[in-house]
């Protein structure tokens, strides 16, 4: 495990890789407003261990990556895009496989369609098509409305955050498996306490979307891999169902009562179906 402070056009970026550089590449992009622990260290060992070459990153406005006033981003979303392109480069990889999640998956799809060239292969876990366009999807269930509508932070104050992050991974996690909560509080506690301003992430919340393609995702031509909960209160499970029908060739693979996210009760079965997914045939 090895982490690097990258600088790419004057943007600094953290980013930590795992297993051999020698093995096949793969760029996990986190979702927005999230540093990149919440790919968990074990997580990203297992993908390593199965002969991966595994890269992190945080964000800008996340962890130890460069930071802005709260409110003033100087940057979109499509920039956010590049900025994957831009790890890739500083790790002199021509293509990697890249699994996003949540937004990140967006984030994904977006780079299919930017920089074609440096995807070889794409895993969407918990998220729904980067282009609008299908009005029927359902919207999230009413428990994940209803703490949006009435959570309450304190940005100013880490313990209100940390209180407030934790109820929000508690709802994400749906409600059909129990909730560990000791250890998401020692990681929204160890995610606020090493980011250079915590405050900045919520810089995410207003972002346009600038200069990203237009291309529709069925113009996607590398092999994709959705991965989706049963039990998804953002994206419930029809979005994964679209996506997958969008993306030619594309496969769904469901996780039973999963929530939104990568649960560690199913880091074997995901870490698995990333393993065959990227396999060199």
């Amino acid at each position: 495990m090895t982490e690097r402070v990258i600088e790419a056009k004057g943007i600094e970026l953290c980013t930590e890789s795992f297993g051999a550089p020698s093995d096949p590449p793969i760029l996990l992009i986190m979702g927005t407003g999230a540093s990149m622990l919440w790919w968990e260290e074990g997580f990203c060992r297992m993908l390593a261990e199965g002969g991966r070459h595994v890269i992190r990153y945080d964000h800008r406005d996340t962890g130890r990556s460069v930071s802005y006033e709260p409110g003033r981003p100087r940057y979109t979303g499509a920039d956010l895009v590049d900025d994957a392109a831009r790890v890739l480069g500083a790790y002199e990889i021509p293509a990697a496989h890249v699994v996003g999640v949540s937004a990140g998956g967006a984030l994904a799809q977006l780079l299919a369609l930017r920089h074609a060239d440096r995807v070889l292969s794409l895993v969407l876990i918990s998220t729904s098509s980067a282009v609008p366009g299908d009005s029927e999807l359902p919207a999230p269930t009413e428990a994940f409305m209803r703490f949006a509508s009435a959570a309450r932070v304190d940005w100013s104050n880490a313990d209100s955050v940390i209180d407030y992050q934790v109820a929000y991974a508690r709802v994400l996690a749906g409600d059909r498996r129990p909730f560990d909560e000791t250890a998401a509080r020692r990681l929204v506690r160890r995610d606020v306490e090493r980011a250079h301003d915590f405050t900045a992430a919520r810089n995410h919340d207003s972002l346009t979307d600038g200069e990203v393609s237009q291309a529709l995702l069925s113009s996607i031509a590398v092999p994709t891999l959705v991965i989706h909960g049963t039990a998804d209160p953002m994206f419930p499970l029809r979005h994964g169902e679209a996506l997958a029908e969008e993306i030619p060739g594309a496969r769904l693979l469901t996780l039973k009562d999963a929530g939104h996210g990568v649960d560690r009760a199913d880091w074997t079965t995901i870490v698995s179906a990333i393993l065959e997914h990227t396999a060199v045939e």
